[in-house]
């Protein structure tokens, strides 16, 4: 191994930043940290990850240790919630007392590797073949991978069909832009509210918006092109026809769930982490892939943990610690994963055949997935959370009414050139 162990210090902003930014793809809440850990020699690995409301005795907990057991060794695990596990992963490695391995949201794989402290998937000889494209972009970097995802959520459109019938809508018609605004208006003009969704000034707008705004064409790097300026005219008609509720502006994914629950609305938009409660609604609910401008389903962004593997002064441990990652990521392992956590969908072909052959609900998530985006794809890595500061501010100013959406994405554009500059 010839990696440097050298850490590159990025701002504290940045990293809370892109950690706050893997929130909006997460299925389940956090419930604090859990302790420190420092490295351990001989037959201990250690494993840092998100999920803190899973102790030891847990499925999932049970599952990490039995990997470390395949692989000859114990495994130490230490959960802490999204934004805690990137500061500490990076302070660990100021420290040199990384884990061996961490599983990280995806949009801060980019942050972590661009420091110096992850390991390529290259290094450990790690076969990423059968791996989506599009869903291992998100680790991506500079033409190297810093990991493997071990699933993926991402967006869709949740229907109460109690409604939509009363409305006369059937919404297996419906495939575009304009097909949806006329299922909009019907089920308004029958009495009904027509869709809501997550406008918020946080990372959690950006994640709602952008199925729209790729959907319609645009590309981050450009936030002001004519097909930018339609997906934010589209919303800002939705709001201002009464469509889509002056709620949105201040919508968070939790609230806009709650506002699906109450049974007023025919459309919600929100993620697979949301497939069991809809199963538990007092209506009868249903779900359709976000459609991009023209047809087609949109590229919605995809949400999900990679597993990472940080730099080791001792490089001898890579060769368990390959035996660990590979443990977690045959085809039963990503299937298992995706039963552990609100029906994550696995990133290859073989693990999503797998588990549609066990829940063939799933096939809208499968093509939804299919078609999602990592939000650090296209090399943007670092840059992301910066040009997302000024995606959601122009949204926010659109949809209250203070600028015209060309304008506010104008404005936008600026403020990420300056920014990036």
């Amino acid at each position: 191994m010839n990696k440097s162990t050298t850490f590159r210090a990025i701002s504290l902003f940045g990293v809370l930043t892109v950690a706050a930014a893997g929130l909006t793809g997460c299925s389940s809440e956090s419930a604090g940290t859990a302790g420190d850990s420092t490295a351990a020699a001989g037959g201990t690995y250690t494993w840092w990850d998100p999920y803190p409301q899973h102790d030891e005795s847990s499925d999932w907990g049970k599952r990490v240790a039995a990997c470390g057991t395949e692989a000859g060794v114990t495994l130490e695990r230490t959960a802490y919630d999204t934004t805690a596990l990137t500061n500490q992963a990076l302070l660990s490695a100021q420290e040199g007392t990384s884990p061996d391995v961490i599983l990280l949201d995806n949009p801060a794989v980019s942050t972590l590797s661009d420091t110096g402290m992850l390991t390529t998937t290259d290094e450990l000889g790690l076969d990423i073949s059968a791996i989506d494209a599009n869903l291992i972009a998100a680790g991506q970097l500079d033409g190297d991978t810093y990991g493997v995802p071990v699933g993926a959520n991402t967006l869709a459109i949740y229907y109460n069909q109690d409604v939509l019938d009363a409305a006369g809508v059937d919404p297996a018609s419906i495939s575009d832009w304009a097909g949806l605004t006329a299922a909009l208006e019907k089920v308004t003009a029958a009495g009904n509210k027509g869709i809501t969704f997550a406008g918020i000034g946080t990372e959690e707008g950006s994640f709602q918006f952008l199925p729209w705004f790729w959907g319609a064409g645009a590309d981050l790097t450009t936030l002001d092109s004519p097909e930018a300026i339609s997906a934010l005219q589209l919303w800002t008609d939705w709001v201002d026809g009464g469509l889509a509720p002056n709620s949105v502006i201040s919508n968070s994914q939790n609230t806009t769930w709650e506002e699906f629950l109450t049974g007023d609305f025919g459309f919600a938009v929100n993620g697979t982490w949301q497939i069991n409660s809809a199963a538990e609604a007092g209506f009868t609910t249903g779900v359709i892939t976000i459609p991009a401008a023209d047809g087609g389903a949109a590229p919605a962004p995809t949400g999900g943990e990679f597993i990472t593997t940080p730099v080791q002064k001792d490089d001898s441990r890579y060769a368990t610690t390959t035996k660990i990652v590979e443990c977690m990521t045959t085809t039963e392992g990503f299937v298992e994963t995706g039963n552990t956590f609100a029906y994550y969908i696995p990133p290859t072909a073989a693990g999503q055949d797998q588990i549609l052959a066990e829940h063939p609900e799933l096939a809208t998530w499968i093509d939804a997935v299919a078609a999602a985006k990592g939000r650090t794809s296209d090399d943007l890595g670092t840059d992301y959370p910066k040009i997302s500061e000024q995606l959601w501010t122009a949204v926010q100013e659109a949809l209250s009414g203070s600028a015209s959406p060309a304008d506010a994405l104008t404005k936008a554009q600026k403020a990420a050139e300056s920014a990036l500059s």
